[in-house]
């Protein structure tokens, strides 16, 4: 039980779809203008519950994430030398129950690295 972004519900189902789990959720509004955003969407009822078919269909779902800061599923991030990144992904499917991990090593010349992140030796975002 909790509450968040209705974009991060809709992602939480997608994974919950690919690990043959459940999900069910309600948007709340916040006043008149969101009310009518969610009116506009083609939602009839804003406050009803909604399905994990009403979140995600019923077809197959893909859900990829990619770890930007270490945590208790991916990894983060981490520079290697001046020129490589490491990155850790997730890739799951709900129609195979398939879940893939992918460990990638990035050449970074040539690339737009982000702002704020000046030394780019043998850092990890943790």
């Amino acid at each position: 039980m909790g509450s968040g972004g209705a974009p991060e519900g809709v992602l939480a189902a997608a994974a919950l779809k690919c690990l043959g789990g459940e999900l069910q959720g309600r948007l709340l509004p916040e006043g008149p203008f969101e009310l009518q955003r969610c009116l506009m969407m083609g939602l009839d009822n804003p406050t009803r519950v909604l399905s994990m078919e009403d979140m995600v269909g019923n077809g197959d779902v893909i859900f990829a994430a990619t770890g930007v800061t270490s945590g208790e599923f991916l990894n983060g991030v981490r520079f290697i030398g001046k020129e490589r990144a490491e990155t850790h992904s997730v890739i799951m499917r709900a129609q195979s129950k398939t879940i893939r991990y992918i460990r990638s090593i990035h050449f970074l010349p040539g690339k737009e690295i982000p702002q704020g992140v000046s030394d780019r030796q043998n850092v990890a975002f943790m």
